[in-house]
């Protein structure tokens, strides 16, 4: 199996993982969200070690893999996995009752081609992801960090970035979503200035709304409250 080198971890890196790009505040789980890690966990869940990952042994198959970062409460997750038997999705997400949630769903429908960590991204993708393992990242509707002091704590920077592109096959996707107009231009100046990656729509142009992406509630709350949506679609170049 092969290393992740310690050169990766520069000292932007670093500071990415001082500077957390989430605030934990989750409530109590429900009985049921709790009982999802009780039952759900050993099937779902895969515990962070701080070491490359084997995902072919966790879903005991070679196939395409999606990442998604940030899942909240695992509607799209759950309804892409279901509709995109031949790929294998994995979900990271920090916030306990949205992973509950989402194991109490696909063991519902004996779900095998999702498994999910409860742990930070960033260190998630440095440490267990392998280089060139990923063929898709998806990341709608993280947390735009509004106020300006608090800008430099939004997950889309230009290190993250190159982050990602390492853990890209050849030809990987990127896809970014978000409701708020400042964070979608930050993240389309962070993408074009990236040079490992290449606008699948033409440089400096937001992307349609692929049909892959469901309208979930919490984007059907944004739209209610006038927010528009920006949908950025990049590949590895």
């Amino acid at each position: 199996m092969t290393d992740i080198s310690d050169s990766e971890h520069d000292t932007t890196t670093e500071y990415m993982r001082r500077i957390r790009s989430f605030v934990l505040r989750e409530g109590r789980m429900t009985p049921a969200q709790q009982r999802a890690f009780d039952t759900h966990w050993s099937r779902y869940g895969i515990d962070y070690h701080g070491a490359p990952h084997d995902l072919s042994a966790s879903f005991g198959r070679q196939a395409p893999r999606v990442l998604e970062i940030g899942f909240g409460n695992g509607e799209a997750l759950a309804w892409a996995s279901e509709h995109d038997l031949e790929r294998d999705f994995i979900g990271v997400e920090v916030h306990g009752p949205g992973v509950g949630r989402l194991m109490n769903a696909l063991a519902a429908r004996e779900a095998g081609n999702v498994r999910l960590y409860r742990h930070d991204a960033v260190e998630v993708l440095q440490h267990e992801i392998l280089p060139g393992s990923l063929n898709e990242v998806r990341i709608w509707f993280p947390d735009p960090w509004h106020k300006k002091r608090h800008n430099k704590r939004r997950l889309i920077q230009p290190d993250f970035i190159s982050l990602l592109a390492s853990r890209m096959a050849a030809d990987g996707l990127l896809h970014l979503a978000t409701d708020w107009q400042a964070y979608a231009e930050h993240m389309l100046e962070v993408m074009e200035a990236a040079p490992d990656w290449c606008n699948t729509v033409g440089a400096g142009q937001y992307a349609e709304k692929p049909e892959w992406r469901i309208e979930t509630h919490f984007e059907r709350r944004g739209l209610k409250l006038g927010h528009g949506v920006w949908d950025l679609l990049y590949r590895k170049a």
